[in-house]
């Protein structure tokens, strides 16, 4: 399948989860994401603020220890800025997705982990995204350890790759053991 044949895919059997099954499944997801020694070790976490046809990170916001700092992304132009997240200081951004307020950016470099959002990943680490590159982007200025997120359903067997695509590190699906990228 070529990307855009994974989004309508994907895009499809979203539309076939209910709120409890969604809700399931991002509390066994970040229950396994918490595990990690890479979230373990990490001081700086860069997340993204879910949509709702995404697996959610608002409880995980809600339920995380107070010994990290948690940031989230704001569109730029083409780019993401990188501000820490404080709820009290969001507003609904670029492509109706909240995103903090302030001039208090962080670079890239200073964070530790990134929690990649995607349509899809496969076993190699590959995601497709929503098609705009931006977190390509990002994460080709960061040495930080990324983490894909996703449903069972959104880990496939391929995806082609393009030059500019950024695999994540580990993908961590609903029911499915954490899969480390192959270096």
């Amino acid at each position: 399948m070529n990307k855009n044949d994974i989004r309508r895919s994907v895009r499809a059997r979203k539309q076939m989860l209910d709120e409890a099954e969604r809700l399931a499944a991002a509390q066994r997801v970040f229950d396994t994401v918490r595990k990690m020694a890479a979230y373990t070790v990490a001081h700086r976490v860069l997340l993204y603020h879910s949509l709702p046809d995404e697996l959610s990170t608002h409880l995980f916001f809600e339920n995380s220890p107070s010994d990290k700092t948690y940031y989230l992304p704001r569109v730029n132009g083409l780019d993401l800025e990188i501000l820490p997240y404080e709820r009290s200081r969001m507003h609904l951004g670029a492509f109706r997705i909240e995103e903090p307020d302030g001039d208090d950016t962080v670079d890239i470099s200073e964070i530790d982990l990134v929690i990649v959002p995607a349509v899809a990943y496969d076993r190699a680490g590959n995601r497709v995204g929503r098609g705009k590159g931006y977190y390509d982007r990002l994460l080709s200025r960061s040495r930080a350890t990324t983490i894909g997120i996703c449903y069972d359903f959104q880990l496939v067997d391929e995806i082609e790759t393009d030059e500019f695509d950024i695999p994540v590190d580990f993908v961590v699906a609903d029911g499915h053991p954490i899969i480390r990228r192959k270096r």
